[in-house]
C-alpha cells in the first residue's frame, strides 16, 4: 500500500541512527495551502498503526492517514525546495509548491497528480 524508494530507505536509516527513533511516522492532517498536509516525524509505534518495513527502518501510519496515502510512494529528494522526504500520491489532484500539502481527488474522480 505504500512504496518506499531505495533512496528514501537509505536516508531513513541515517535519520533513525542520528535521532534514535523506532521509525518514521507519516500522518495526514487538515491544513497547508491545499487542504491536507503531510506530517513526518521520528516516532515509536502506536497500537493501531500500519507498519511498512524497508531496509532503512519502519514507517508508521494510522488508519485515517493510510486511506489518504494508499498507493503512494515515499521518496527522498534534493532540489530547489531543499532536501527531504517527498510523497508521490496518486490520490492528489493538486499540491502546493513545497509539496507538503495536497488536495485529495473527489470520490469517483479519475485524475491524479504527483506531489
Amino acid at each position: 500500500m505504500l512504496e518506499i524508494s531505495q533512496n528514501a530507505s537509505e536516508h531513513l536509516a541515517h535519520l533513525l541512527a542520528e535521532k534514535g527513533g523506532d521509525g518514521l511516522r507519516l500522518t495526514v492532517e487538515k491544513g497547508g495551502c491545499a487542504g491536507l498536509q503531510y506530517v513526518l516525524a521520528v516516532d515509536s509505534q502506536h497500537q493501531d498503526d500500519h507498519i511498512f518495513e524497508c531496509g532503512g527502518g519502519r514507517i508508521f501510519i494510522d488508519q485515517k492517514s493510510l486511506s489518504q496515502v494508499a498507493g503512494s510512494t515515499l521518496d527522498y529528494e534534493e532540489g530547489l525546495h531543499g532536501a527531504g522526504f517527498r510523497i508521490q500520491n496518486p490520490r492528489a489532484t493538486r499540491s502546493c509548491g513545497c509539496g507538503t500539502s495536497f488536495e485529495p481527488k473527489a470520490e469517483g474522480s479519475e485524475s491524479s497528480q504527483e506531489v
